[in-house]
């Protein structure tokens, strides 16, 4: 039976149908790791035995693999935030989304490879070693979720759980040629993962396809009483509303298509196009600069950092601090010194003035607009080796998807085709908070109309079974 690139609704029906086993689909998936991964480096820990987890064809996984980020924790296994100060790290206990993936019969087959700490925009600085573009392996991933959207472009799994700060999750899908959603901040609990930004760090979804994303975020969305930052707004049927054919009003901001790549603005352009000719309505809006929220997000989450990263100090748990990489100490001397006596007003206070600004912005312009779609990331994926020449490179990555964390808005990337040096494009859509539905529904109509211009299947032309 042939399975390279089947969604995960498409496995699920195998497997509910009993024309495939629970066990054959984990083998399938274990056997491609082996033959691919080490060369790509997508993974940091895989589940070869199985046994311990509960395989079972029931609940709304049905025993599809799925694979996690290693920034949250796994009762039993090995959980690094790709760092070497938690080398030796075993959870107690299973982070929410985990549990909640396990409690609906998914089975984590591996932990996927990140930035350490998820500090960074490209996996480079992982303590584990890169983890390579499935597209080029000269070429990064992107990151810091650059593991996951990897292992799901080479099709190393169905599905994975990534999260993100501010462009953690879209920027490695964009560059991997996948769907990657960063839902509103709160939508998803962030209990058991390894914070960096506790106001900005969002738990998200790497897939294939549309329609798996609404599955997944199903399934893990939601209050938790465990994080007090988890929102009681209720979660909708995402995939019953993806069939729910709407006609949106589309912004368009000329600042998010300033010192982006040529190419990628002509294709953005073509897309634009294509959802005008859907019926959708587009119309200008005039946004804050995202230069703007770059500034805003170096100051807070550097802030942010030099706190949670505390609490390392090698008496509780892990290696002491002289094990930080040289980005984890940049960031905590940053971090401490905006918060220090003297600089809190020039520069923390004022960089929480400058987000609610930006969030205010966002308001305006959603009084008008369903979405405001643009480029995910100025550019294509870089070349191993060349972060080494920006000195803020990640916020120069993300500088597209840096206002939407800003705001704690929901936002996706969806795979557009590639350039012409076969690199994928991605094309960002943001909408408002708590619009997932629609965002997700918008994204499954652009997805039946284009096809994503066929990128899954030359990707998977490269990994064959």
């Amino acid at each position: 039976m042939k399975l390279l690139g089947k969604s995960v609704i498409e496995l699920k029906k195998l497997l509910l149908s009993k024309q495939l086993k629970v066990e054959e689909l984990y083998d399938y998936f274990l056997n491609r790791i082996t033959k691919y991964d080490k060369e790509i480096n997508s993974y940091l820990s895989v589940i070869v035995d199985s046994s311990d987890q509960v395989i079972k064809n029931i609940g709304n996984l049905s025993g599809i693999p799925v694979a996690i980020k290693d920034n949250f924790c796994t009762q039993g296994v090995r959980t690094s935030a790709a760092s070497i100060v938690l080398a030796d790290f075993i959870p107690p206990y299973d982070s929410t989304v985990v549990a909640r993936i396990k409690k609906e019969s998914g089975v984590i087959i591996g932990k996927t490879n990140t930035d350490a700490w998820a500090h960074g925009s490209s996996t480079e600085t992982s303590d584990f070693g890169v983890t390579k573009n499935p597209m080029d392996y000269s070429r990064v991933a992107g990151g810091s979720s650059g593991g996951s959207a990897a292992s799901v472009a080479s099709y190393l799994s169905p599905i994975a759980i990534g999260s993100e700060t501010a462009g953690s999750i879209r920027i490695p899908a964009g560059w991997c040629g996948v769907v990657g959603l960063k839902p509103t901040y709160g939508r998803i609990s962030r209990y058991g993962v390894i914070a960096m930004g506790s106001s900005w760090d969002c738990p998200g979804i790497l897939a294939l396809n549309v329609a798996d994303v609404a599955l997944l975020l199903q399934i893990i969305a939601g209050r938790d009483p465990y994080d007090a930052t988890s929102v009681e707004t209720p979660v909708v049927n995402y995939g019953n509303y993806l069939n729910t054919k709407k006609t949106y009003t589309i912004g368009i901001a000329d600042e998010y298509f300033n010192d982006v790549n040529e190419e990628i603005c002509g294709r953005i352009d073509q897309c634009i196009q294509i959802l005008k000719k859907s019926g959708h309505k587009i119309r200008k809006v005039k946004l804050i600069d995202p230069k703007y929220a770059v500034s805003v997000y170096t100051i807070l989450q550097r802030s942010e950092v030099s706190s949670n990263l505390g609490r390392y100090d090698g008496i509780r748990y892990g290696s002491d601090r002289s094990a930080f990489g040289k980005e984890a100490k940049t960031r905590i001397m940053l971090g401490t010194y905006t918060l220090s006596h003297g600089y809190y007003d020039a520069y923390y206070k004022k960089a929480l003035k400058a987000r609610q600004l930006i969030r205010n912005d966002f308001e305006v312009a959603f009084k008008d607009v369903d979405f405001i779609v643009g480029p995910t990331a100025p550019c294509t994926a870089l070349k191993i080796g060349e972060s080494e020449k920006y000195p803020f490179f990640g916020e120069m990555m993300d500088k597209l998807c840096e206002p939407a964390s800003a705001a704690g808005i929901p936002a996706i990337n969806l795979p557009v085709g590639l350039d012409k040096k076969d690199l994928p494009i991605g094309l960002q859509i943001m909408a408002n908070h708590f619009r997932e539905e629609d965002l997700l529904n918008i994204s499954y109509q652009f997805e039946k109309e284009t096809e994503f211009f066929g990128i899954k299947n030359q990707m998977l032309k490269l990994y064959p079974d």
